[in-house]
C-alpha cells in the first residue's frame, strides 16, 4: 500500500494506491477532509464489433456516508438522483475525448461516495478520483487531469472554496482539462454582470490550476503506474479505391445529399447513393460503401467551411437560422411559448405552483425545497425516428439543468413554484438553447418581469492553423465539428455556459473568439424575442393570485382547527391552497382568479379576529362541525361556534345522523347569545 498526499489549490487530496479494489484495472481510496471515495477502472480485454467507444460512468452515493438510512419501501439504494446521473455526465465528458480512435474495449468507471463531510465538492473530488485512477490502470495513453471550481466573491475570484463560500458566490466556473487544454466548461452566472472577457479571465486562472495539479499528479502519481495492457487498436478500415471512386463520380450527389435540411431526409440520400454504387460496384462490400461515403460527406462539409466559409445550408458562418415565436399557443395553460429557428423547435410550457408544489431534493448534503423547475423531453419523432417514449436518460437530465441555469438567476422574486417543461417537437441543433429561449417567453407570457435569456450553440472546424467558429449549428456540423460550444445570457451578461472539446483542447484565441461571436448571435436573437414578448396577451383568467395574510402565531392554531378540518373546509371551500409560515408568522393564500381568494382571505381575516359579532336575525352559512344527541354544533363563517338545538329541529329531520353530516354547508340565523353562547335556527 502506498499512501500520497497533496496539497492543491484550497484543497488537500490523500490518495492510497494498491489499498482496495485490487482486482480492478485501477483504483484509489481518495480522501479529502472528511470525504472518502473509491474509484475503479475496470475493462474489459474483448473488444466490442461495434464502432464507438464502449465507456460507462457511475457515480453512485452511499446514504450511510451521511449516516442515514435510504428512504422509501426498499431500503437500499435504487434509481440514481439527478446529482449523481448530472456528475456522472461530467466525468464521461471529461475523459471520453483522451481515449484514441480504435479504442473498442468496454471500459467501466465507478466512483462510490462512501464517506461525505458535507463540505468537500463531491464533483471536484469525484473527478480527480475518477481520472487518478484511469492514469494509473492499465491504459497507457490517459494524461494526468484536473478540474476547478471557480467562484467570485466581492469582485473577485475564489478558487476551490468550500460550499458556504460558493453559496455567496456571482459565478459557478467548472473547469476540467488536462495540462494545458481545457476539455470541458460549465458554468452558471448570477444577475450580476458577466462580461465575456472577465469570463476568459476566470477560464484562464482555471486553467493555470489545472496546469499546476497535473504536474504535480504526473510527479507523484504516474511512478505507481500499472503495467500497460497490450490492447490492440481497432484500425479504420480505410478502402481508398472506394473513397477515390465516390469522389471522381459521386462528389455533386454528395453535395446535394448534404444541403438536406433534415438528418432523416440525408440519411435517406446517402442510403440511396450506397445502394446505387453497390449495384454498379458488386464486388465491393456495402458496408464499405457506407463507410467511404460518411467519411467523403465529412470532408465535403468541413472544406465547404474552412475553404469557401459556406455551410451545408448555404448561410454564413455567423448567419442564425430564421426564428419564429409564437406565444400563448395553449389554451388551457398558464403560458406557453413555440421557438422555432430552422429545423429546431421547442414548445415550452410554464405553470405556476403553491410552496406545497415544490421539489424535494435530497442527497448527501441534506437536501431542501427547488422552486425553479426545467424538464426537458426529446421525443423520437423529433429527428423522424420510431420509438417509444421512455423513461428520462442522462441527456435530458442534462439538457433541462443547462436551460435551468440560465434561466434561474434572472427570476424575479415570486411566491410561485415555477415548473417549465420543454418538449422537442422538432430537433436539428442546439434543441437545449432553444428551449432557453423559449423558456424565458414563457416566463414572460406567465406575468414575470423577467429579463429574456437567449441561448445559441456555436460550432468549430479546425484543421492544422485553420479553423472557422460557426454560429447556430445544426446536426451536421455538430457530428462532423470539433467543438459544441452553448452560451446563454442576456445582452449584457452571461448567464450559462456549456462547452464540450472533441480534439483534446481549445486554444485562448479560439475560445475569445467563439465567445465575442456567440454575443453577436443572442443579441440578434434577443432582438426578435423582444418583439414577440410585446405581443404578448396572457392568461390573465387562468393566472394563479397569491397574496401574504399576516397571523399572530397563537391564531394559526384557530384556522388548522382540530385535526386540520378548518383549513381543509377552506381549501375546499374557496378553491385555493395554503401555505402556513409559523415562523414568519403569516399564511400565503393561492387561488385559481381573485374572487377566490379574496373570499378566502376576508373568511380567514374573521376567523381570527379577537371578537366575532353577530346580529340577531342575521343569517350566515355555517361549518357543520359536531353532531350531537341534543343537537348541531356549527362553525361560524366570521369565527366561534354555534348550537342548532333539537328543540329547533322539526321531528320530520329527526334522527339527526340520517339529515346532517359533519363537513356539509348550513344556512342558519342568529336566534340569541345568551352568556355568549350562540344559539341558531334553521332558515
Amino acid at each position: 500500500m502506498h499512501q500520497i498526499d497533496l496539497a492543491l489549490t484550497n484543497l488537500t487530496e490523500q490518495y492510497k494506491l494498491d489499498y482496495v479494489a485490487r482486482q480492478a484495472c485501477g483504483s484509489v481510496w481518495y480522501r479529502s477532509g472528511g470525504t472518502i471515495l473509491l474509484a475503479s477502472v475496470a475493462v474489459d480485454e474483448i473488444p466490442t464489433d461495434d464502432d464507438f467507444l464502449p465507456l460507462v460512468v457511475q457515480y453512485i452515493h452511499k446514504s450511510y456516508a451521511v449516516r442515514k438510512i435510504p428512504g422509501g419501501f426498499i431500503k437500499r439504494e435504487g434509481k440514481p438522483s439527478e446529482f449523481e446521473t448530472l456528475t456522472s455526465r461530467i466525468i464521461d465528458r471529461t475523459l471520453r475525448p483522451l481515449f484514441p480512435v480504435g479504442y473498442r474495449y468496454p471500459t467501466q468507471i465507478t466512483i462510490l461516495v462512501l464517506s461525505y463531510d458535507g463540505i468537500s465538492d463531491l464533483q471536484v473530488c469525484a473527478l480527480h478520483a475518477a481520472a487518478n485512477a484511469l492514469l494509473l490502470s492499465s491504459l497507457d495513453f490517459i494524461p494526468p487531469v484536473s478540474s476547478v471550481r471557480i467562484g467570485k466573491v466581492q469582485g473577485s475570484f475564489v478558487i476551490n472554496h468550500d460550499k458556504q463560500a460558493m453559496l455567496e458566490s456571482s459565478l459557478d466556473l467548472y473547469v476540467a482539462g488536462s495540462k494545458g487544454d481545457i476539455l470541458m466548461i460549465e458554468m452558471k452566472g448570477s444577475d450580476e454582470s458577466l462580461t465575456e472577457d472577465e469570463l476568459m479571465a476566470a477560464i484562464a486562472l482555471a486553467k493555470q490550476t489545472i496546469q499546476a495539479d497535473c504536474t504535480q499528479y504526473e510527479a507523484k502519481l504516474i511512478p505507481h503506474k500499472s503495467s500497460p495492457k497490450p490492447l490492440p487498436l481497432a484500425l479504420t478500415k480505410t478502402h481508398p479505391h472506394i473513397y477515390e471512386h465516390i469522389a471522381t463520380h459521386y462528389s455533386n450527389d454528395v453535395r446535394q445529399a448534404i444541403t438536406q435540411m433534415s438528418k432523416s431526409e440525408r440519411n435517406s440520400e446517402l442510403e440511396f447513393l450506397a445502394k446505387d454504387i453497390y449495384a454498379k460496384n458488386p464486388i465491393w462490400e456495402l458496408e464499405s460503401i457506407y463507410d467511404m461515403l460518411g467519411l467523403y460527406k465529412k470532408h465535403q462539409v468541413r472544406a465547404m467551411i474552412l475553404q469557401e466559409h459556406r455551410r451545408a445550408d448555404g448561410r454564413g458562418l455567423e448567419e442564425v437560422r430564421p426564428i419564429s415565436i409564437e406565444t400563448n399557443v395553449l389554451p388551457c395553460a398558464h403560458s406557453s411559448a413555440l421557438f422555432t429557428r430552422g429545423q429546431t423547435q421547442a414548445l415550452v410550457v410554464c405553470t405556476l405552483g403553491s410552496e406545497n408544489d415544490a421539489q424535494i431534493q435530497e442527497d448527501l448534503s441534506g437536501g431542501g425545497k427547488e422552486r425553479f423547475m426545467f424538464h426537458y423531453n426529446f421525443p423520437g419523432f423529433s429527428v423522424g425516428e420510431a420509438s417509444m417514449i421512455g423513461g428520462v436518460g442522462r441527456r435530458e437530465l442534462g439538457h433541462g439543468n443547462l436551460a435551468k441555469k440560465a434561466l434561474e438567476s434572472n427570476i424575479p422574486p415570486t411566491k410561485h413554484t415555477i415548473r417549465l417543461v420543454s418538449e422537442i417537437l422538432e430537433s436539428n441543433g442546439s434543441s437545449s438553447m432553444a428551449s432557453v429561449c423559449g423558456g424565458s417567453l414563457a416566463l414572460r407570457a406567465c406575468g414575470l418581469d423577467n429579463p429574456l435569456v437567449a441561448g445559441v450553440a456555436m460550432g468549430l472546424v479546425i484543421d492544422g492553423k485553420q479553423y472557422a467558429v460557426l454560429t447556430d449549428i445544426m446536426g451536421l456540423e455538430d457530428h462532423d465539428g470539433d467543438m459544441d460550444f452553448k452560451i446563454a445570457g442576456t445582452k449584457h451578461a452571461i448567464t450559462a455556459m456549456q462547452m464540450d472539446i472533441k480534439l483534446g483542447g481549445i486554444s485562448p484565441d479560439i475560445l475569445h473568439d467563439a465567445l465575442h461571436q456567440a454575443k453577436r448571435a443572442r443579441i440578434h436573437i434577443l432582438e426578435q424575442m423582444e418583439q414577440a414578448a410585446q405581443a404578448i396577451i396572457p392568461h390573465t383568467h387562468l393566472l394563479p393570485k397569491s397574496e401574504y395574510l399576516s397571523i399572530p402565531s397563537h391564531k394559526i392554531p384557530d384556522i388548522i382547527g382540530q385535526g386540520g378540518k378548518v383549513i381543509k373546509d377552506i381549501i375546499e371551500r374557496f378553491k385555493v391552497s395554503i401555505d402556513i409560515e409559523r415562523e414568519n408568522e403569516r399564511i400565503c393564500i393561492q387561488a385559481d382568479c381573485a374572487q377566490n381568494l379574496q373570499n378566502a382571505k376576508a373568511f380567514i381575516t374573521q376567523l381570527v379576529s379577537p371578537n366575532a359579532h353577530y346580529e340577531i336575525g342575521e343569517e350566515v352559512d355555517g361549518t357543520i362541525k359536531r353532531i350531537m344527541d341534543f343537537g348541531v354544533f356549527i362553525s361560524l363563517p366570521r369565527g366561534n361556534d354555534g348550537l342548532l338545538h333539537i328543540s329547533k329541529i322539526p321531528q320530520t329531520m329527526q334522527p339527526l345522523g340520517q339529515f346532517f353530516r359533519e363537513g356539509d354547508i348550513i344556512r342558519c340565523a342568529i336566534a340569541g347569545n345568551p352568556k355568549g353562547k350562540i344559539e341558531l335556527i334553521l332558515c
